[in-house]
């Protein structure tokens, strides 16, 4: 606001002048000139009425001369005032329809309006640094988990978009270089309902110094981090970003699972995928050698993980100097059937077309499908507006950037223990992954598992902290009984308890006790949350669960349940 009122009182500082000194100059030579009264007497007209004259007579709204008829010289002097204050008020409206329009103005407005929305904000929030498509994905699955969010672009489009999409949420939207501090604190930094800073633009450097300036301001804060290259990635992680992301190593890396444990990928993809959606079918990518079409960031990312699974890879590149050293690499794009003949289509099991250009990921399945029919096709979308045509090419697998960072981040923030878990689950054997599949699908179907955190507390489980003080004792299987019939069980799975002390069990059995600090993470069917919050925080309801009787409470329910009996 102190910014608004500056500009204002710059730009219009010469027009209030000019119309102080108008006005001055004219109520004087009112009060000097002499009238006369109905008497026929000389009078002097005084400061008040001169004032009110020039008031309405410069504004051209006009009640005539008061409170007597002007003389020849006061009719004069009015004519000359008339001219000098209209002149005067339209420089200063001209000055004023300037100012609105002026681009600053605007700015400071705009940011003024921001700020305010921003101090209003009563929910936790995160600020997101960066509003294209991986902002966007992030932005409605934050939503659905009604989590407030602020937003910073400097593209004034994206803003735009913001501020016409239906979010079912009042999300603030600013133009503005997040890398400038002041902006940052605009955005609510050093706000007490902020959880933390996602910084998700298109450049290393950017983000880079929106982590700096978040870790040094406010150190207690998330800070969340897209990298591009691995210096950046390291450089970050030297002073404390919380998480980074690659998404060029994530999908290499899960490319490369599917390959040795497929079972473990749809595991990963499951769990970490949007609640309620249809399940993704199973990725079987065959063994065998494999093309690359673009020896870049993703193509080095790809190639090195498939390298590792023991799988042969032939590499096109049109800069053969990126190449480096590679046994063996074919000079081209991709896109011609004779490059891809001198790489070995023809033997080949599968191709990743993975330049930074669409149209040229398109053409070389396209190409490469027309020469070997049964290749495994794994295409690179680098443009979100480019989805209707990835899907109608029909490649087996897509590597979607903004998806794959805006999920990984929603899994970070919602389910931080649910990394803790995939990363064990990753080191187990494939038998015991293949049969957490299979419990998975018996209890949810055809749709993606929603996940829910119960912490054993006071404040998130208040029903099971009054059973321990009755010196009761619960058990996991007592924990997931239907309270409608507890001879049944929800269609749960208890995938991670960590203890109060920070032991981590895996895949836990129903009958292990649970104790005070304990945390649970759950797996289930829509609407998990509800429900098993229902049964932590009812301790009559837990009751029941436990030892199969209601316990009645108040004199009426006691004797109707006594009669029942």
């Amino acid at each position: 606001m102190n910014q608004v009122i500056f500009l204002i009182l710059r730009r219009m500082r010469l027009p209030l002048v000019m119309l102080v000194i108008t006005y001055a100059i004219s109520i004087l030579g009112l009060v000097l000139i002499p009238g006369i009264d109905d008497t026929g007497k000389p009078w002097h007209m005084d400061f008040f009425h001169a004032f009110y004259f020039v008031t309405y007579m410069a504004t051209t709204i006009g009640f005539g001369e008061l409170p007597y008829e002007f003389t020849d010289g006061q009719r004069m002097w009015v004519l000359v005032t008339i001219y000098m204050t209209v002149t005067a008020w339209l420089y200063a409206i001209g000055k004023i329809l300037s100012l609105v329009q002026d681009a600053g103005f605007k700015q400071a407005v705009t940011e003024q309006v921001f700020q305010r929305n921003v101090r209003h904000v009563s929910r936790p929030f995160y600020i997101i640094c960066g509003y294209g498509d991986t902002g966007r994905i992030l932005l409605k699955s934050l939503i659905q988990r009604r989590i407030q969010a602020v937003v910073i672009d400097r593209n004034q489009n994206n803003i735009n978009l913001l501020e016409l999409e239906d979010l079912g949420l009042f999300i603030p939207g600013l133009c503005a270089d997040a890398r400038r501090v002041e902006t940052l604190k605009e955005a609510g930094l050093k706000h007490r309902n902020c959880l933390g800073v996602l910084a998700l633009t298109d450049h290393d450097e950017t983000n880079l110094k929106i982590a700096i300036t978040t870790k040094l301001l406010e150190p207690g804060i998330k800070v969340i981090c897209r990298a591009e290259t691995h210096d950046a990635a390291d450089n970050m992680a030297s002073f404390g970003t919380d998480h980074i992301i690659n998404a060029f190593d994530i999908f290499a890396q899960r490319l490369a699972l599917a390959l040795h444990s497929p079972g473990a990928h749809i595991l990963y993809d499951w769990l970490t995928g949007v609640p309620n959606e249809p399940l993704m079918q199973p990725l079987e990518p065959p063994r065998g050698m494999w093309v690359v079409c673009g020896y870049g960031r993703f193509g080095q990312a790809v190639c090195n993980n498939l390298l590792n699974e023991g799988i042969e890879v032939s590499v096109i590149e049109a800069n053969p100097e990126i190449a480096g050293e590679l046994d063996q690499c074919v000079v081209g794009r991709g896109t011609e059937a004779d490059t891809l003949l001198s790489a070995d289509i023809e033997r080949a099991v599968g191709i990743v077309a993975g330049t930074d250009n669409d149209a040229n990921n398109l053409s070389i399945i396209m190409t490469a499908g027309e020469i070997n029919p049964d290749l495994y096709m794994v295409a690179r979308q680098n443009r979100q507006d480019n989805q209707e045509i990835f899907e109608a090419a029909l490649p087996d697998l897509v590597m979607h950037r903004s998806e794959i960072i805006a999920r990984d981040i929603f899994t970070y923030l919602t389910n931080p223990f649910l990394i803790e878990f995939l990363q064990r689950a990753l080191r187990e054997s494939d038998e015991w992954i293949n049969l957490l599949v299979s419990r998975l699908v018996a209890i949810v179907g055809t749709h993606v598992p929603e996940l829910h955190l119960v912490t054993v507390d006071q404040e998130n489980s208040p029903g099971i902290i009054e059973l321990f003080s009755k010196s009761e004792k619960l058990s996991i299987k007592d924990l997931v009984r239907d309270s409608r019939d507890r001879e049944q069980s929800l269609p749960i799975i208890v995938l991670l308890r960590i203890t109060k002390s920070g032991e981590v069990i895996m895949t836990p059995e129903e009958g292990e006790e649970i104790e005070k600090g304990d945390r649970l993470l759950m797996c289930g069917s829509a609407g998990l949350g509800p429900r098993i919050d229902q049964i932590v925080r009812n301790y009559h309801t837990l009751s029941y669960l436990h030892s199969g009787t209601i316990e009645t409470h108040g004199w009426l329910l006691r004797r109707i349940f006594k009669k029942s009996q």
